[in-house]
């Protein structure tokens, strides 16, 4: 009778004052989407279970250092999970990821691309809801919020300029403003990507210079190869391609660790390619995505991102100094004009670097 009497009086109390009960467990998480959100303080215990068992996860992305390093790295962490990573242009992620959704196959688990097409991912709503106790270390700009947690947030930040060969151009010679690249000297000599890192540049040239520069400079007879900015930094390190304005400084700094001639100069407009990553609606190893997301954010995931010279978004960590101004597009357009412009300047990319000569 005393034991149901203090019971009693102890259910009375709880209902009375449930703070004072530090111990109130969250309850489990019985589906994805209350797996995703889910901050009890069991949350690793549960999450490392199910990887345990899933044993795998996919994940998609744009960038070449995440791609590689990174990804080895967190298999290294959590050594009985396989971390299946498929790396294209932003462009080419988008369809494949549209197309598996529309058909009814979810692949994917993780995706982590530029943030106009996470604009599109969101709106499409190919995104699932997520938390991360990461969070904390991120400020509100790097997230695109959710109801109750997020949707994408920032994860890396690299710049686009001018890369060159420093057997073949000597640092004095380089060009130093866009205008250098009118020089006769440069003619049938430069590159540009052709995936969305060359319409980039070419929307920043146009936006910095106008159209009428962007004839002049086509008449430079500057090659488009149909490849992403990373592949093309290889070019210009083996010697290929002497000079190209649409090269990652993360990607020369990688070449230059491993004792290539290549130099990068920050070139007004520097565009600033933010990377965001989120968790993919209906991941089939939902477990491991957002163990894979937790430490892409991590300090530890964070330090050997900027290992291959990209920059993070951590309050608590800091960057890589940088000093030189940056154009964050996305910032100076709606996803909406964004599209539209995008659309031009692949156009023009099309009609001013790609014609017949």
């Amino acid at each position: 009778m005393l034991v149901k009497i203090v019971v009693a009086l102890f259910c009375v109390f709880i209902a009375r004052d449930p703070s004072t009960v530090s111990f109130a467990a969250q309850s489990r998480p019985t589906t994805l989407a209350e797996l995703a959100l889910y901050q009890g303080a069991d949350r690793e215990k549960i999450l490392l279970e199910g990887a345990r068992k899933e044993g795998q996860l996919t994940f998609y992305t744009s960038n070449t250092w995440v791609a590689g390093p990174v990804s080895r790295e967190f298999e290294k962490r959590y050594p009985f999970l396989k971390a299946h990573v498929w790396r294209s242009d932003s462009k080419a992620l988008l369809k494949r990821l549209t197309e598996e959704h529309a058909a009814g196959r979810f692949l994917a688990d993780v995706v982590e691309t530029s943030p106009e097409y996470v604009t599109i991912l969101v709106r499409s709503g190919l995104l699932q809801e997520h938390f991360s106790p990461e969070l904390n270390a991120y400020d509100d700009d790097a997230k695109v919020k959710g109801k109750a947690g997020v949707l994408a947030w920032t994860n890396r930040e690299i710049y686009i300029s001018l890369g060159y060969n420093t057997k073949l151009i000597p640092a004095a010679e380089a060009p130093k403003t866009l205008t250098d690249y009118l020089d006769p000297r440069w003619k049938g000599k430069m590159a540009i990507a052709g995936t969305t890192t060359g319409t980039r540049w070419v929307g920043a040239v146009l936006d910095a210079m106008g159209r009428e520069f962007l004839e002049k400079l086509g008449a430079q007879e500057i090659s488009v190869q149909n490849m992403s900015g990373a592949a093309l930094s290889g070019l210009v390190a083996s010697g290929e391609v002497p000079l190209s304005p649409t090269i990652f400084n993360s990607n020369v700094f990688t070449h230059k660790q491993k004792g290539a001639p290549v130099q990068w100069r920050p070139i007004d407009p520097v565009i600033a390619g933010v990377g965001s990553s989120g968790m993919v609606a209906n991941a089939p190893h939902p477990h491991a995505a957002l163990l894979f997301l937790d430490y892409l954010h991590s300090g530890p995931g964070q330090q050997v991102a900027m290992k291959g010279g990209l920059s993070s978004a951590r309050n608590d960590i800091g960057s890589l100094e940088q000093k030189f101004k940056k154009l964050y597009m996305e910032s100076k357009y709606t996803p909406e004009e964004l599209e539209k412009k995008f659309n031009e300047w692949e156009g023009l990319l099309r009609k001013l670097f790609m014609r017949k000569r």
